[in-house]
């Protein structure tokens, strides 16, 4: 699942939908990348997203990996 934030207010629901997928623990069947402007590797990492990319040809980049990965 990509998730992409233009601006900072809209950051948390990032964080929350993981949580959701947790709640509903479906968490361990899906990766999910995050991205955008205010978006830091930092914040990635303490919302718990398995990818972060600064630019979409990172994003895109780094889901390839893990799809290579993963089979």
């Amino acid at each position: 699942i990509g998730m992409s934030a233009l601006l900072t207010t809209t950051m948390p629901n990032m964080g929350r939908t993981i949580e959701a997928f947790i709640d509903a623990d479906l968490r361990d069947d899906v990766r999910f990348m995050v991205g955008g402007a205010p978006v830091t590797p930092e914040f990635a990492d303490d919302m718990g997203a398995d990818l972060y990319g600064e630019t979409a040809i990172e994003c895109v980049e780094a889901a390839k990996q893990l799809v290579t990965a993963n089979g």
